[in-house]
């Protein structure tokens, strides 16, 4: 998306060697060896599977449309710990498995360049975290990128590493075209280790443009930047929330660009506004498109392809298995909805399958010069997701076997059949 997951408009409540760098112990994990080189060395706080590939992936820009290193990095870590995976023909990282989960997150970073560190005892906002990494793409989207790596490979859960999220989200545009929907949906973006997001809202862009003969600054008659203003004023009165409305209900306008005056050959004025609009839950896409629209008096709009807006069912069977596996790691789980968006809206059009947003850090460090994430927290992500995944994966086993067992004539079929032959 544009802007990634949103957090900058913040969140409202609801309710040694190669081998051994990569190798990672757990449930449906192997050890194996691996040509994965490191070219830097790590602070010692980087101790862990996790946090060395957190470590790494951070420490590698990986900017939209720049991400085939990172690509590769993340690629290596699964093959090392003898899974299958390969970067397809947009630049995903497929790793599939069971695909009673699909874990997914985005590769890509805004730009920025933050130094690579790890600190510790001396950040006023983490004062008693222990160790903080530092760097781009730690928090948005790297952390929950590299938490969902780790838990797929110990439990055995189908991954995805999705490109250009933060810019037209080719990623996962191609994926939904490519691969049939998952069980469930987990999509990484920043939320907290105890948070969980249900609901973002959808995403209207466009750009107006009007033109309108040159003349003397003394006529009265508007011209084409004066039209543009009239739009827009028009577009922001009509979606003028009433007081007190939850931002996350809003539709909320925002100009980005605007460039406007005499044209090369000095014979017209011309203008052009780029515009984005967020969609709640509570309308459609359509419905906006047409609101704005009928605001315009003179010039055009070219619109981008929309994104929906999305909200779950915080009682679903994956909501259900985040709650206990937060419980169970001592959180106290928050149920999120984000004024962004992200590609769960994407998922959400097209598959059919519960879904959720999970991923460790706090969104407010997203796009942010200081953005950082506390080791700990990456900890309790890997787990929380393991968790997760190995109670699904588990209940669909149990599942598939009681639907096998009841294929199986049993005592009791016997002696109906008896019965009735009589």
């Amino acid at each position: 998306m544009a802007d990634g997951d949103g957090a900058a408009d913040g969140d409202d409540n609801v309710a040694g060697d190669a081998a051994s760098d990569d190798a990672v112990a757990g449930h449906g994990a192997r050890t194996v060896a691996s040509d994965v080189t490191v070219e830097s060395a790590r602070p010692a706080a980087c101790d862990t599977p996790a946090r060395k590939l957190l470590f790494d992936l951070v420490s590698i820009p990986s900017p939209s449309g720049e991400e085939a290193k990172a690509a590769e990095r993340l690629r290596d870590f699964f093959r090392a710990n003898g899974r299958e995976a390969w970067i397809d023909e947009v630049g995903n990282v497929r790793a599939p498995a069971d695909d009673t989960v699909l874990l997914t997150s985005h590769v890509d970073t805004v730009p920025g360049d933050i130094p690579v560190e790890v600190t510790d005892g001396d950040d006023e906002q983490y004062p008693e975290s222990g160790p903080v990494l530092w760097g781009r793409g730690s928090v948005d989207a790297t952390g929950p990128l590299v938490a969902m790596a780790v838990a797929a490979v110990e439990t055995g859960v189908s991954f995805v590493g999705v490109v250009g999220e933060e810019t037209d989200s080719r990623g996962a545009r191609h994926l939904i075209e490519d691969r049939e929907a998952p069980e469930f949906v987990v999509n990484g973006e920043p939320s907290g280790w105890s948070g969980i997001t249900l609901g973002y809202r959808g995403f209207l862009a466009g750009t107006y443009v009007n033109t309108s003969e040159s003349g003397h600054s003394s006529r009265p008659e508007p011209n084409a930047i004066q039209h543009a203003i009239d739009w827009w004023a028009g577009v922001e009165e009509t979606f003028t929330p009433a007081e007190e409305t939850p931002v996350f209900e809003q539709v909320t306008t925002k100009p980005v660009d605007f460039d406007g005056g005499l044209s090369e050959d000095g014979l017209a004025v011309e203008a052009t506004v780029d515009v984005q609009l967020r969609v709640p839950p509570t309308r459609t896409v359509g419905e906006v498109h047409e609101l704005a629209e009928a605001e315009l008096a003179t010039g055009s709009v070219h619109w981008d392809e929309p994104i929906p807006p999305v909200m779950e069912s915080p009682r679903t069977e994956l909501a259900r298995a985040f709650r206990v596996a937060i419980r169970g790691a001592g959180g106290d789980v928050r149920l999120l909805r984000k004024t962004g968006t992200s590609d769960m809206n994407l998922y959400a059009e097209v598959w059919d399958c519960p879904m959720v947003t999970y991923g460790p850090g706090d969104s407010d460090l997203d796009h942010a010069p200081d953005e950082r994430l506390p080791l700990a927290d990456l900890d309790r992500a890997v787990e929380v997701l393991t968790a997760v995944c190995a109670d699904l994966t588990e209940t669909n086993d149990a599942e598939s076997s009681n639907a096998d067992d009841a294929t199986e004539p049993t005592d009791a079929d016997d002696a109906t059949d008896a019965s009735t032959a009589e």
